[in-house]
């Protein structure tokens, strides 16, 4: 790879204590061990569920791939052996989690991707990738981070076979502003190589989704959920993967104060049962991300998406003790909660019962 461009990286953007929190959730789980992540991805991604396509024709494979990425160039290399490209897709509103492999060397050429950012994690095999002016070879243990407005070319071997995250330029773009509290001077680049496997929060978030996935088949008519679930990958991968703005400093434009905090309460009280975002949430107290944390810090010693599921948490319990509802599973979807392992040791931990118990109480 070329010279890093980021030589004294400090993740600068990331809030300390509450990834302190998510690291020590994760310490003693299966997800601290690489080998389950890609474990978990590659059998997930074995079945036919989410198989968008299997061909050996390089027309309706470049034409495919197109659909859900963008048009691009496809060459086979060394015109000696065919293709046997697979593709699984699945879609989660602002990003998009997929599988593919051609079968054989081929050169891509997307040219620029103008309106989505694309993280690679090949599972075996290895990959030339040039983006803008970075270059990488890329293998099971450096995954790509490609970039909007970075002219791209990649050479795929025949024993690539590739993880890839699709997520959309004005999502990234929109956590960042609210990380900032200002809006962007120049256009995002993140380096393009990434570690992904011994990046702990980035590892253990990717089979969290598929899991996520496999609970919720339906899961896009929830909007609440895959809103957290964009905004969570979001900001893992601006907190723990280097790009041009990490030390940046936060626009501090006003301090917080109590005054600030209660309004923010008052809002989520108000509006628990829409989709709420930190960012949203930062401009209704008029300060920057960084404070706003900080001021439910000191005075509620708790993150405010954190008081957001608290709230949520005391709406479901309400519900199931009304005795109108049918299933713990429809009120905790309704309420945000996709996890319905973490949530109802969540709940128990809280109200010392199970949710279950609640609705035969209610």
């Amino acid at each position: 790879m070329t010279s890093n461009p980021w030589p004294h990286y400090r993740p600068e953007l990331n809030n300390r204590s509450e990834s302190n929190n998510a690291e020590s959730r994760y310490s003693g789980s299966k997800c601290t061990d690489p080998k389950y992540a890609v474990s978990k991805i590659t059998s997930h991604f074995n079945s036919s569920d989410h198989l968008l396509f299997s061909s050996t024709d390089l027309d309706e494979i470049k034409s495919m791939v197109g659909r859900v990425m963008q048009p691009h160039q496809l060459n086979i290399l060394n015109g000696c052996r065919k293709l046997d490209a697979k593709m699984h897709y699945i879609p989660l509103g602002d990003f998009s989690m997929s599988r593919l492999r051609y079968g054989a060397n081929v050169e891509i050429n997307p040219g620029e991707l103008t309106d989505f950012f694309l993280i690679q994690m090949p599972l075996t095999g290895c990959a030339r990738i040039e983006s803008g002016d970075q270059q990488l070879d890329s293998t099971p243990n450096m995954a790509s981070v490609l970039s909007p407005n970075q002219h791209t070319s990649m050479r795929w071997n025949a024993d690539s076979d590739q993880f890839m995250v699709r997520m959309s330029r004005s999502l990234l773009e929109r956590t960042l502003v609210g990380i900032l509290g200002h809006p962007l001077d120049h256009p995002l680049i993140f380096e393009l190589g990434f570690e992904w496997q011994h990046c702990q929060a980035w590892r253990c978030l990717m089979p969290y989704l598929l899991e996520c996935l496999t609970q919720i088949p339906d899961i896009l008519q929830y909007k609440l959920v895959t809103n957290q679930l964009e905004q969570l990958l979001s900001a893992t991968l601006l907190s723990t993967h280097q790009h041009n703005y990490s030390e940046s400093p936060s626009n501090h434009r006003s301090s917080i104060r109590p005054r600030h905090v209660r309004r923010v309460q008052e809002y989520l009280q108000a509006h628990a049962h829409e989709s709420v975002t930190v960012e949203q949430l930062a401009q209704i107290a008029g300060v920057s991300l960084r404070s706003l944390y900080s001021g439910f810090k000191e005075f509620l010693n708790i993150s405010p998406m954190q008081y957001l599921r608290d709230l949520r948490m005391e709406h479901v319990r309400t519900e199931l003790m009304a005795g109108e509802a049918t299933s713990v599973t429809g009120v905790a979807l309704r309420w945000g909660f996709a996890h319905m392992g973490r949530f109802s040791a969540e709940y128990k931990a809280r109200y010392g019962e199970t949710p279950s118990k609640s609705l035969k109480r209610g």
